[in-house]
């Protein structure tokens, strides 16, 4: 029997964004009461707050929304590679030691040793484009990494998105 785990970090007013993006807010709109039996808010977000899987659309202007992306890339077993302070490219060296032959097709790679939960970080690591090419020749479908993006955060050019468009990869972020 596979065990999931759920590796979400929690989503609070205080949750990191890109800088200018829509940050988490919750707005109660009715809440229990002896003339309501309920509560029920309104969640405004970017699709980026948190843990989150890119939609196609997101790097892609004719990529699929995230609704037409199957969940077979995002399910079952994967190999998680520490690659604690290594950057500001995750490079092939940094995660050759945990490539033993074979590969799960899906691989999360470790940067912080504690993710900053409070604060935008401007140098987060990301994935050195040639990365993700080798992690595809080797059959991985999924790339998943603790940082907000695979990608430098003041990239224009989204090098590594464009590796995982063109072979079609999923990517994990956050």
């Amino acid at each position: 029997m596979q065990k999931l785990w759920d590796i979400s970090p929690a989503v609070h007013a205080g949750t990191p964004v890109f800088p200018g993006d829509t940050p988490y807010q919750q707005h109660w709109c009715a809440t229990m009461a002896p003339d309501c039996p309920v509560n029920v808010s309104a969640i405004t977000m970017s699709p980026h707050v948190g843990a989150h899987a890119d939609a196609p659309l997101h790097y892609d202007a004719q990529g699929a929304t995230i609704g037409d992306v199957s969940l077979d890339a995002f399910l079952g077993s994967c190999r998680v590679v520490h690659a604690i302070g290594c950057g500001p490219l995750i490079t092939w060296e940094h995660i050759a030691h945990a490539v033993n032959g074979t590969l799960p097709p899906r691989v999360l790679v470790r940067t912080y040793e504690h993710m900053p939960v409070d604060r935008w970080d401007g140098q987060l690591a990301a994935y050195a484009p040639d990365t993700i090419e080798r992690l595809a020749d080797l059959g991985v479908l999924l790339v998943g990494i603790d940082t907000a993006s695979i990608d430098p955060a003041d990239s224009k050019t989204l090098d590594s998105h464009q590796v995982i468009r063109r072979r079609g990869l999923r990517v994990l972020e956050n």
